[in-house]
This record gives C-alpha cells, structure tokens and sequence, in this order.
C-alpha cells in the first residue's frame, strides 16, 4: 500500500470516528435543523421528491439537493435526529480528504496533513459535521468550484475544470440557492483585479463555467418551471433577495458580528491567521493562497453587510481560513519558523475564556437559583427551571481544557510541533465532550419542554399548532400528516371556528395570559418556559 493511499484511509478512519457517532443523541435543534429535516420527512410522506415543502405546502426558501441527500439517510435510518444529521458526518470525511488532496496538490502531503488536522480541531468546522444545517454540504460545493477555478492556471486538462467549476457552482446553487452565484462574481472579479487579467486562463473559460452551472441547476429548477410554472422561482428570488436587504426577525447583529465569529468560533486556526511568515511560497502556493484570501474577505464583508446575521452564514470562511493557518503551520514546523507574540497571546486569550466557560456551565447549572433574580427575561428563567442533572464534576473538563492550553503555550517556545500536536489533541477531545456531553444539557434548557409535547402526540388524528413564535418542531416531533382540511392553516379558524378534531396549542410563557383568557382554551400545564392549551370539545 503506497503511503499516500494510507493517509487517505487514515484520514478517512479518523474522520468516522469524530463525526458519526452521537448524531441521534439530542434533538433536531429549531429554526434550521428541524426546517430541513421536516421538508425531507414530507418528501417521504407525499411522494414528491421534485418539490421542496414544509407543511406540506411549497417552500421556496431552499433548493433540493441537501434534503434529497437526507431522503436517501431517512430511507437507510428512519426518520430520524441520526438520520438529518448523518449527510453532514459524510460531508465532513468527504471534506477532510479533499482538503488532504488540495493540501498535497498545492504544496506537498504534509501540508495536506496539517490542513486537515487544523479542521478538525477547530471548533465550528468540526461541530458543523455533527448538524443538520445545509452550509456544510454548500460550502464544500462552493470550494470545490473555486478549486476547479485555480486549476484552470495550473491543471493541465483546463477544459475539464472549467466545465467541473461550473457543475460544482451549480450544485451548490441547488444546496444553498444564488448566494453562490454572488459570491462567486464577486470573488472572481476581485481575483481578476489583484491578477491584473485572467492571467493563465482564457476568456472563452467564463461561458464555459456559466453554461455548465446553468445546465446543473436546471436539473431542479427547470423541472420546477415545468411542472409548476414560475411562480416557485419567483417566490424562491424574491425570498433570497429580502435575505440580503432586510433583517430577519431575532437575526440582526453589528457589522463585526462575523468578525468575532470566526474568530472565537474557528479557534484554534483563527489564531494562526496572525502569524507572519517568513519564507516565501512557490508561485503556485502564493496564488492559491493569494485565492483563499479573495474567497475569505469576499464571504466576511459580504455577510458583514448582509443585514440578517446568523452564525453560519459566514461558515464558507473556513476553508480559506484553515488553508492560511495549516500553510503557517507547515512553515512554523517544517521550515522553523518562530511563533510570534501575538499568537501566543491570543492562543493564552481564546482558550483561556473558552476554559473559564467550560469550567462555569455546571456552576451555573448548580447555583441557577442564586443567578435568576439577576436574569430580567422570564422565558430564560423558565427555561432554567428545567430538570438538568449537574454533579458538578463536570467542571474537570474546563481545567482539563485550561491545563491543554498552558501546555501548548509552554511547549511553543520549545518545540513547536509538541505544542502544536498537544493543542490540537486537547481541542478534539474537548470538542467531542460538548458534543457528548454539554450539548444535551444545552438542549434541554432551551427546547426539550416542547419537543416531548409533541413526540406524545405522534401517531393521533389532532391538529398542533404553536402560537406566537416561529417553530418547525411541531411538524416533525407529532409526525404531522396531510390534512383533508385546510382550514388548519388558519390560526383564527383553530382557536375559534369549528373545529373537527382535538386541537392543541403550545405558546411562550410571555403570550400565556392572552390565550388563557380565551374561555374556549383548557390549560394542560406549562414547562420550562412552554405553555400547552388544549381547545374544549
């Protein structure tokens, strides 16, 4: 077996076991993950796998491809949290290699080693590969393109890549919807500029790319105008176009939102960017590199501008942002560079705080009484009235953190690969313990109430409904069917009119009263911050 081939099954052996095991054991989280699964579940349930809905009737706010992907888990799995969840474990080991390849392609199997370690161990690369959210599979998409691009000056079959960069635009156009499109005008004109021209490739490259990401996307969406007309287009665009103009409710943030994002969300590597090197690259690697800072500052300012600001939005920044952190590594370990300051500073900073938090989570869980007089938002109070076992041993894994970090800290000034490897050791393990252990506690503060009120109802002929926030668990924890009715739509209609099955409503604590004061609503009982109406037959 040729040593390339072994660290291929390597990587790939690790990756399975970071990113497969544990999908099931926590709930679909709402807006996103249970957004998405729901559509797939309703695929199965109505046959239609050309059109993407959400209770059952269309929804234009996301293409196929990603749920299709999770039809095919739910068909192996059952509907199920492993199931939503299990095309993003593939996608991580899938991305892994890819960035091993890339690395070796670019400069040389080690640097594709340390790429994909420096993934692995950062916090939200890593935790998105356990997730039900579309980004990971898009992001993949999306750089697999821009790839294609860079091998169109350096690749030798240019043909090939142009028409690859364009299926691979085109298929992350059918994950995520035309933000791929902007981004990717956007970055190759930038690129175009610091060039100075096309430099390497070829004009007729540009129709090439254009008509092969048409051709992709009009597998779905030419399917759609032909069976439905435009209107699902239309509504899909306009959707998109009011995601970039306005701020989605409960989504608004300041303009560095994203900013702090990627930097404390992709620690380590985020810390990484601020080591100057001292070596210079070969052509081909200052190029590539020269492309992932276009990709990374393209995707940063663009969401930065966006006025709706969620989390995930600039996730498309990791790949360039490992690449610059993995490139400064390799140049730390194999060409001797010295660690700087400021580095080490942030690293002590970072890690430091992220320990501090780990360390706190079972004293805040322990000592909640003492805290809520202090917390004026009474959902959150009532969420922390939720039954939680904290021993508070839990804490041994805040200075478990804390010890890895002062020891990287220390051994950096000695031997940057020990301090590096112990660093990046101690950020898997803490990772899969958050996974394993922090996040199910997490859950049930925020949404498990809810969610088991609705599992009870699974399998009955009853309509659910909630009232005054936007929720999807509804749909999937009660298995919701399609209805004969659809009168159900109406919220007016369920509270008031004639209804012709049990009717049941869950409502924030803050919208209690209002409903209570409805004679025609029985009280079942209330939980962690959830109340649970029931309509008198």
């Amino acid at each position: 077996m040729s040593s390339t081939l072994s660290r291929y099954l390597l990587i790939a052996a690790i990756a399975s076991l970071l990113f497969f095991p544990l999908l099931g054991q926590v709930h679909l989280f709402d807006w996103d993950e249970i957004n998405f699964a729901e559509c797939a579940r309703e695929m199965i349930v109505t046959d239609n796998y050309l059109q993407v809905q959400i209770d059952y009737k269309p929804f234009w706010e996301k293409p196929p491809i990603f749920i299709w992907m999770q039809v095919l888990a739910m068909k192996v799995f059952g509907i199920n949290e492993y199931a939503a969840r299990f095309p993003n474990a593939l996608v991580g080991v899938i991305t892994l290699l890819v960035l091993f390849y890339t690395g070796k392609r670019i400069v040389n199997e080690k640097m594709g080693m340390w790429w994909a370690a420096v993934y692995a161990a950062s916090w939200l690369p890593h935790f998105y590969f356990k997730s039900g959210i579309i980004d990971p599979t898009f992001n993949l998409f999306i750089f697999l393109a821009f790839f294609q691009v860079h091998l169109l000056r350096h690749g030798s079959n240019k043909w090939l890549h142009a028409i690859l960069s364009g299926v691979f635009l085109g298929a992350a156009v059918l994950t995520k919807g035309p933000a791929a499109i902007l981004i990717a005008i956007l970055a190759f004109g930038v690129y175009i500029l610091f060039n100075r021209g096309l430099n390497g490739m070829k004009w007729l490259h540009l129709p090439v790319i254009a008509i092969s990401a048409f051709c992709t996307t009009s597998i779905w969406f030419g399917l759609e105008v032909i069976n439905n007309g435009w209107w699902m287009v239309n509504e899909f665009i306009t959707y998109q176009i009011r995601l970039f103009s306005t701020e989605d409710a409960g989504h608004g943030g300041p303009f560095f939102y994203h900013f702090i994002i990627l930097l404390v969300g992709c620690f380590p590597a985020s810390l990484f960017l601020f080591h100057k090197p001292v070596k210079e690259e070969k052509s081909e690697t200052e190029d590539f590199k020269r492309w992932m800072w276009v990709m990374f500052w393209v995707v940063l300012l663009l969401f930065s501008i966006v006025k709706t600001k969620i989390v995930h939005y600039s996730s498309l920044c990791y790949f360039p942002l490992t690449f610059i952190a993995a490139l400064h590594i390799y140049n730390m370990v194999h060409h001797k560079d010295k660690v700087n300051g400021l580095v080490k500073g942030i690293l002590v900073t970072i890690g430091g705080l992220l320990a501090v938090v780990i360390t706190l989570l079972p004293v805040v869980g322990l000592a909640k009484d003492k805290l809520i007089p202090y917390i004026k938002d009474p959902f959150a109070v009532a969420n922390l009235q939720a039954d939680v076992a904290w021993s508070g041993a839990e804490a041994v894994w805040g200075i478990f953190y804390l010890t890895g970090i002062v020891t990287a800290f220390i051994l950096l000034r000695k031997s940057v690969l020990k301090g590096i490897v112990v660093l990046f050791v101690v950020q898997v393990i803490i990772i899969q313990v958050t996974v394993a252990h922090f996040t199910p506690k997490i859950e049930a503060y925020s949404q498990r109430a809810a969610i088991e009120f609705f599992k009870v109802l699974q399998g009955k002929d009853v309509y659910v409904k909630v009232l005054g926030y936007k929720s999807y668990a509804h749909l999937f924890y009660s298995k919701k069917m399609p209805q004969a009715n659809d009168n159900h739509y109406n919220e007016e209609w369920l509270l008031t009119g004639d209804v012709d099955k049990p009717t049941y409503f869950v409502c924030k604590l803050m919208q209690a009263d209002k409903y209570r004061a409805m004679p025609q609503l029985e009280e079942m009982g209330a939980k962690n911050g959830f109340v649970f109406f029931k309509r008198k037959q």
